[in-house]
């Protein structure tokens, strides 16, 4: 059992700048959120150990992600069939990643992520001008296809301790076909599952400082307000997509750089 770490006012205000950041980025591009928790966590408000920064980032995230859910929902932005579909298969991986990222060096972790980080930016890159099919939908034709993708994103949502939207976004527009903004939307209902699976495994172990995670669904709360506004302003022309692509290379050098002892 791995003790919480203590944190005074000044950590206590960082945790909930970080929620706020997280919340909007999960509101504004679905994975946002999930690349921004864990690298916050150890950079910026200091947790020590990167197995408890995963273990506290990925409960937060979840609820997080349940919060805008139901911003998404009430804009009519999320296909729960799909999102149904995706998360079932994906919870099963999500709980095999998540016992094997336990048992992986934390700083192994953390590198690892940032290169996939920056394939996955790569990929959103490319599709950027993909507009999707407006009423796409998941089906028989399609399913096993949506089931493939849930159960391969959740063992990577799973081993790096993230609600996985980052890979969950792509996955849903591969699978489906559906547009940016609805892959979005939907990719919430799997981030919230595997997020919940995630640390639920991580709690076991006592990888979990819960009065930190506190603090970040607190911020997280305001940030995704704002967050689910500003994706429904910035859906067209392929703007959130490259906004999505930005964020992911911004962070994945920084990890890359901070566990290169070059910062």
């Amino acid at each position: 059992m791995i003790d919480a770490v203590h944190f005074d006012l000044l950590h206590m205000a960082l945790g909930a700048f970080s929620g706020v950041l997280i919340g909007f980025t999960l509101g504004l591009v679905g994975g946002g959120g999930s690349i921004l928790a864990v690298p916050l966590m150890v950079y910026l408000v200091g947790v020590p150990s990167p197995h408890v920064a995963i273990g506290t980032s990925a409960f937060a995230v979840a609820v997080n992600a349940a919060t805008g859910l139901v911003q998404h929902a009430r804009a009519g932005t999320v296909k729960w069939r799909c999102g149904g579909l995706y998360a079932s298969a994906g919870i099963l991986g999500a709980f095999l990643g998540s016992t094997l990222g336990k048992a992986v060096d934390g700083q192994k972790l953390l590198f690892a992520f940032a290169l996939v980080m920056i394939v996955v930016g790569v990929l959103m890159l490319r599709g950027r001008g993909n507009p999707g099919i407006e009423g796409a939908q998941c089906n028989r034709t399609n399913a096993p296809k949506v089931l493939g993708y849930g159960l391969g994103t959740g063992t990577f949502s799973g081993f790096f301790g993230i609600g996985g939207g980052f890979l969950i976004v792509p996955g849903l527009i591969a699978s489906t076909s559906m547009p940016m903004l609805n892959a979005v939307g939907t990719s919430l209902v799997a981030v919230t599952a595997f997020g919940l699976t995630t640390a639920a495994n991580y709690a076991f172990s006592g990888l979990v400082d819960w009065v930190l995670a506190l603090t970040l669904i607190a911020g997280g709360l305001l940030g995704g307000f704002a967050g689910t506004y500003a994706a429904r302003r910035l859906s067209g022309a392929g703007t959130l997509t490259t906004v999505f692509a930005v964020l992911i290379f911004v962070v994945a050098a920084y990890m890359l750089l901070k566990s290169g002892g070059v910062l």
